[in-house]
This record gives C-alpha cells, structure tokens and sequence, in this order.
C-alpha cells in the first residue's frame, strides 16, 4: 500500500511502466543523488508514495498483470512459445498467473491441451519444460497441471514430462480428487493404466473427503457414457481395488459381461425385478437422478446396454417397472426416464428397444431435477424429461415425438 507523505506523491500512468522507473532511478544515482542503486530506487518509490522500491514494484507488477495475462494465454493458445518466454522473463510474476482451469496457473492450462484441442506437440511440450525450468510450480493447486493432463489418453506424453519433473501421481488435487480419479471421470483407460504403472494407488478412499471413496468406486459412479468404462473397470479389478458400490449383477452389466449375467439370473431367477436401494450412483446428463430403488433393467438402460436389456426382458422383465419411492415421494420412474436423458444420443438405441417392447411414453414421475440444483424436483414425463436433460431437441426426443410421446 502507498505510504503516507507530506508531500502530495506523483501518479503513475493506468499501465505502469517498470523499465522507466528503472531508469528514473538510474538517473538519481548518475546525479549523485543517491549513494547506491538500491538507495535510488527506495527514492523513487518514495516520489510516488511507496514505502520502499519492491512495494512499488509490486504494485507495477499487479496493475500490469491484467493485460499481460490475456497476452499470455493467447501465447499459449498459439503455441507460441517466443513470446511466451518473454513474457514471463519480462514479468516472472505471470508464473502464478490466475488462468488455467480454477486459476490454477499457465502450467497447468498448457499441460491441458485444450486450445488448441491436440495431442500435446513439441512445441507443447517444450513450452510446459520451460516453463518448469524458469519458475513455474508443477505442484500448483494439488498437481493441477498432472491432474488436467490426465483427462485423455492423447495427453501420456505431457503426463511423462510431468512426472519426470516431480509431479506426484498420488497428490490430492484441491485436497479432495486424486489425480487417478482424472481419467475414471472422462474413460480414459490408457491414461488410468499409466498413471497405475507409475505408482498412482487406486486403492485411495479416504474418509472425510470430498470424494471418499476408491478409484473403482469413483469410475463406477462417473457421469462419462461409453463402452470405455468396462475398460476401465476392469483395469482396476485387476490391481484389486476394493469397492463399496459392489453389486455382483449390476457389475457385470457395467462391465459388459453377459455370460456371467446369464449366469447369475441363472442362479437367482427373482434377480430379474428385485430393486436394489443400495444403487446410489448413475448421475449424467446434468440431473441428479440415480439408479437408487430400480432394477438391472434401469441399469441397463442407464449405461445403453442394449444386449444386458434384451437378455433381461427375455426373461421376465417388466419394461414399465418403477423405481422405489423415498419417504419424500421421489422416484418411481421408469428404465426409460434413465435411457432418455443422455448426453449426445446415447440411450437412443436403448430408448427404441424399450419402445419396442412396450415402454409406457405416458407415465409421470417426481424425480430428481438438476444436478446443480440438489433440492430441485421435477414431475414429468420422459418425453419432458430429455428435453430438460441433458436439455434441448435431440434425436431421442424427435423419436420420442414421432413415436406419440405426451409432453
């Protein structure tokens, strides 16, 4: 903060320049003014109402940073890694520069590979070493820049430079996510496998946090759709991972085991429409809705099994069953709700099997409503559903629409 004086103090311009004060400094000390530069330069921190030169210079450094940061994420969105360098010689401060996913810092955006959306290049990759090399923590934000890197499979080489720097597979990013959990949230099974071989334990559930669970726990319940979860859990199953979320035939349908499915509903016949409460996952699409109280059917239709749904319908099935409800009145919906509300058209093929064997498109349900709205409770039907989640005219909801769906 400016110091008082008795003297009213000069004002600096909106956008401080550091060199010329540099230099006013300088010149204090060519005129004898002064017996040392770093006397000089307390003389005219002083001038502008600072209590000493590294007060002023911060000060500089705070208003300057603003343009600089926009200037350097743009650097960094071009590959642009000359001027990437003299901006951060020019202001080392751009080192903990607020961009980067929470504003964890530039490391951590350049190892994300966003913009531009590619494989990490050389340039890339030689801009992350600089970086590293000249100022920049590789542990900012909990390994924030390891933790963003391990979001895709395409990234392996960014993670090994990364690594190879001292980044710790086994951080906690934010203190809540470890970095194994990166790629059990997008599928990312070659990334999850590299982290393992290079020591990263999936076995991390750790009470009181966040997120307490294992890793396998953590993929189970992930939003991400696609056949690379069965990948990823078995990746997992193989390090002998525990889990809690541990339904033997709900598993096997994540897992796209259809023999060993036969062979359970061999086994235990009531298997086909028992209810499982303890299903408190299978989140997506934006809503909050779980697969809490329904049957194997509404887990195949939540994660677009459609081989899982046609064994369990040839043997006894009910396509309309409901979900339990809870001591609030909440639930009862049917497989359908969950195979219509899926990011970019997933549960179509399983919304036109369900359909085909009779799925009721009139049934209404008070469900779960958006996940960012915890307390939100919807009554609609599925038709009304898709178009709130994940939101908008799709392919499912024009099928939903041609097929005579009320809504």
């Amino acid at each position: 903060m400016p110091a008082e004086s008795a003297e009213s103090p000069r004002q600096l311009p909106d956008r401080p320049n550091l060199r010329y004060l540099k230099d006013e400094a300088k010149a204090l000390l060519k005129a004898g003014e002064a017996a040392s530069l770093s006397e000089s330069q307390r003389m005219v921190a002083r001038m502008y109402g600072f209590a000493s030169w590294p007060r002023l210079k911060a000060h500089v450094d705070e208003k300057n940073i603003g343009e600089e940061v926009i200037e350097l994420k743009q650097a960094i969105d071009t590959n642009d890694l000359d001027r990437v360098q003299h901006l951060m010689k020019q202001n080392p401060a751009l080192h903990r520069a607020p961009i980067g996913y929470e504003e964890n810092g530039p490391l951590t955006w350049v190892a994300e590979c966003r913009v531009p959306w590619e494989p990490p290049t050389p340039v890339r990759l030689a801009m992350a070493q600089w970086m590293i090399d000249h100022g920049s923590d590789i542990h900012q934000g909990g390994d924030g820049p390891l933790m963003r890197a391990a979001l895709r499979d395409d990234r392996i080489p960014m993670m090994e430079l990364l690594v190879r720097n001292g980044a710790d597979v086994n951080a906690e990013w934010g203190g809540f996510f470890p970095i194994i959990f990166a790629p059990c949230e997008t599928l990312a099974p070659e990334s999850l496998q590299w982290l393992i071989d290079h020591g990263a334990n999936p076995d991390c559930a750790r009470a009181g946090r966040k997120y307490p669970d294992s890793a396998l726990d953590y993929v189970i319940g992930t939003y991400s759709r696609s056949e690379r979860l069965r990948a990823c859990i078995d990746i997992l199953l193989v390090t002998g991972c525990p889990a809690r979320r541990n339904i033997p035939a709900a598993l096997e349908i994540l897992r796209g085991h259809i023999d060993r499915l036969r062979e359970l509903l061999d086994a235990d016949p009531g298997l086909v429409n028992r209810r499982f409460g303890e299903l408190d996952f299978g989140s997506t699409g934006s809503r909050s809705l779980t697969l809490r109280g329904g049957s194997l059917l509404h887990v195949a239709a939540e994660y677009g099994d459609v081989e899982a749904a046609q064994l369990l319908l040839s043997r006894g099935a009910d396509v309309n069953a409901r979900a339990e409800i809870d001591e609030e009145g909440v639930g009862g919906q049917t497989p359908i709700f969950h195979a219509v509300s899926q990011f970019f058209d997933f549960g179509l093929p399983m919304v036109e099997l369900l359909v085909m064997h009779g799925a009721s498109l009139g049934v209404s349900a008070r469900i779960p409503g958006h996940y960012d709205r915890p307390e939100e409770v919807v009554e609609s039907t599925p038709f009304e559903y898709a178009l709130q989640f994940p939101g908008g005219e799709n392919k499912t909801t024009a099928f939903l629409r041609a097929a005579g769906a009320p809504g």
